[in-house]
């Protein structure tokens, strides 16, 4: 029996020293960033507290397997949402795009910017951009899955003379602790005449190594690279066991048919890394990214100088224009100075999406998503672009890939289009904030847009299809324009909208006392009654031709007394006037929605009679009136 007992004491002792043994293994794995190893250990920890949930969440987000994180932050939230920090919040919505649950990842998201206590303003710019996404930005390509793509991983490609540098794990080694891949070597392809690639051979023996090589950009003579590498430790031949190593830049020169001079850049570090290199246009300025000391968020875009005497800059942070406390990655500037990176902190379509910023004097604009057309709800990263022929390359984890990652090509499409200016026909002045509709044949909307300040418009067309051109504005007779496509590529349209005010085509119509009116003869009503007479019916039929004339039209009807009368008597009387005029156009026809009434008693006289037994009987009957306001 003491042996029992015994026993008994020992079992549950050993279970408790065997669970903590297994986290403590689980977090070593997560620690070094062998996630999925990790997430193997994580999976058998009981019980699920917040720390084994945010990891395990965590090892496959930091995979991009969103379909696998997504349960797990789930389970997370519901159970620990008052104590976990604001960046689960953003990682459970990117896992849940992930998996094209858009409208979830949206409340999501909301919660997310409330706990990050985003001011009004900010979330207000937010909060529409994602419906806004695709009806903002022209969308002038078609993208194509590149013919050498692996069942690896292969991405980030790099212009080199006439062929194209990329990085995969496509060769034979041993295996990464991260995704359980082999490492990366940079390859080489030849472009064909539509830009797929082909004929794919390793780089170079001197650049590749048993390590990670990756992402490398080249001058334009073709002399000098800067690529990606692990960080060896000094005298170390190959990985640090059981140590983070972290990314470095290096710089090579081609001489005598060899890439040699290999060496890392003097603003690396053995404690965090140093990424994806980028030129700037005129080769004297190295963009790149890092989590140096200094950084916004997990990963930033810098920029550092590079002088004539083969020194460099201090690095300098892009500033918070382009970097989020999230990722910020893969910078690419292209041939116009434009900024092209991926990043999963600006708000987008899920996991990394690739952004668009102008470069003006070390100045950023405002990036841009690249929409859906190039973005996914997954990983969308390293995009280069040829501008001058409108044609490129960027990586992706989406789905329907061959690999982990794949390599996309994008070309020009040809974008048959109505466009044109919209104008005042009299005055030929452009008129900017005018609403343009473009309808099909059968009065269905297919796009409208706002013009702006140069008073442009422009939307895509099809051919053999006939549309309608609509413009709309406040006090003008909206334009419209009918237009065909046909067989022969007869599909580019140029076409001016002109526009006329309602007073340069309508003599009833007049501007007085500051306001756009439909003016009729005066209508008179019978002492302190408001019931519409025979005489006033004939004048308040002119309104209402003119407004089944232009069916868009909007009125407010204004009655207005004279001062004889006590205010309160004379805003009621007033009140029910204008509501009589308003009936009265009802019922011959005008929809109420176009319709308004209001009662201004005697607050707005148009003379010097604001009292009693002061003027004559024709100088009250000025202020005595009704007013037929266009508004729209």
């Amino acid at each position: 029996m003491k042996k029992i007992l015994l026993i008994l004491l020992i079992f549950p002792l050993t279970s408790q020293l065997t669970v903590a043994q297994n986290l403590k293994r689980a977090n070593h794995l997560f620690e070094k960033r062998a996630y999925l190893n990790a997430a193997e250990w994580f999976l058998n920890e009981e019980p699920k507290t917040q720390e084994v949930l945010e990891k395990l969440a965590d090892c496959y987000y930091f995979n991009t397997k969103m379909s696998e994180a997504e349960p797990w932050y789930k389970m997370l939230l519901e159970t620990y949402e008052a104590n976990v920090d604001q960046t689960y919040l953003f990682r459970y919505s990117q896992a849940l795009k992930g998996v094209n649950k858009f409208t979830e990842a949206d409340k999501w998201y909301q919660k997310y910017l409330t706990k990050k206590q985003m001011t009004p303003a900010e979330k207000q710019e937010t909060l529409p951009f994602f419906e806004a996404l695709n009806s903002e930005i022209r969308k002038p390509y078609i993208v194509h899955k590149v013919s050498v793509n692996s069942t690896f991983s292969d991405f980030g490609t790099a212009y080199f003379g006439d062929k194209v540098v990329f990085a995969s794990t496509r060769n034979s080694g041993k295996l990464y602790d991260w995704n359980n891949q082999p490492y990366l070597d940079l390859y080489k392809a030849d472009v064909t005449s539509n830009q797929d690639l082909a004929n794919v051979v390793p780089f170079s023996e001197s650049i590749n190594t048993e390590i990670h090589e990756s992402n490398a950009v080249f001058t334009k003579d073709g002399k000098t690279m800067y690529f990606t590498r692990n960080n060896i430790p000094s005298g170390k031949k190959s990985i640090a066991k059981n140590k983070v190593n972290h990314l470095k830049i290096y710089k090579a020169q081609f001489v005598n048919n060899e890439w040699t001079n290999i060496a890392e850049l003097p603003f690396n570090g053995n404690d965090y890394s140093v990424e994806h290199p980028a030129l700037s246009p005129d080769e004297k300025q190295l963009y790149f990214a890092s989590d140096m000391p200094g950084t916004i968020g997990s990963f930033d875009l810098f920029v550092a100088d590079i002088n004539a005497d083969g020194t460099y800059g201090i690095p300098k942070n892009l500033g918070p224009k382009i970097n989020t406390e999230m990722r910020e990655q893969f910078p690419f500037v292209s041939a116009k100075n434009r900024l092209y990176f991926a990043s999963d902190g600006h708000f987008g379509l899920g996991g990394l999406d690739i952004f668009k910023s102008e470069i003006a004097d070390e100045n950023f604009s405002n990036p841009t998503n690249l929409s859906d057309i190039i973005n996914s709800n997954l990983d969308d990263f390293a995009f280069v672009i040829d501008e001058e022929n409108e044609i490129g390359y960027f990586s992706s984890n989406r789905e329907g890939g061959v690999g982990d990652d794949d390599i996309y090509r994008f070309t020009k499409k040809k974008i048959y289009a109505v466009h044109g200016f919209v104008m005042d026909k009299n005055s030929l002045e452009s008129l900017p904030g005018t609403l343009i509709s473009l309808f099909d044949k059968n009065n269905e909307l297919v796009n409208k847009m706002i013009v702006g300040e140069d008073a442009s418009y422009l939307f895509e067309i099809e051919n053999n299809k006939s549309y309608k051109l609509v413009g709309s504005r406040k006090l003008y007779v909206p334009a419209e324009v009918e237009f065909s496509t046909n067989l022969k590529g007869d599909i580019d349209k140029n076409i001016q909208l002109l526009m006329e005010l309602y007073t340069d085509v309508e003599k009833e119509i007049v501007v007085e006392n500051g306001k756009t009116q439909i003016k009729i003869n005066p209508i008179y009503f019978d002492f302190d009654k408001w019931n519409i007479r025979p005489d006033a019916a004939l004048e308040l039929n002119n309104v209402v031709n003119i407004m089944k004339k232009y069916p868009d039209m909007a009125i407010e009807i204004g009655a207005h007394t004279d001062a004889r009368g006590s205010d309160e008597y004379n805003l009621k009387l007033s009140h029910k006037r204008a509501k009589s005029v308003m009936d009265y156009l009802i019922s011959q026809g005008i929809s109420e929605n176009r319709l308004k009434s209001e009662g201004f008693g005697e607050s707005q006289p148009l003379n010097h009679c604001t009292q009693p037994k002061m003027c004559t009987r024709a100088q009250y009957s000025i202020n005595r009136r009704c007013e037929f306001v266009i508004t729209n």
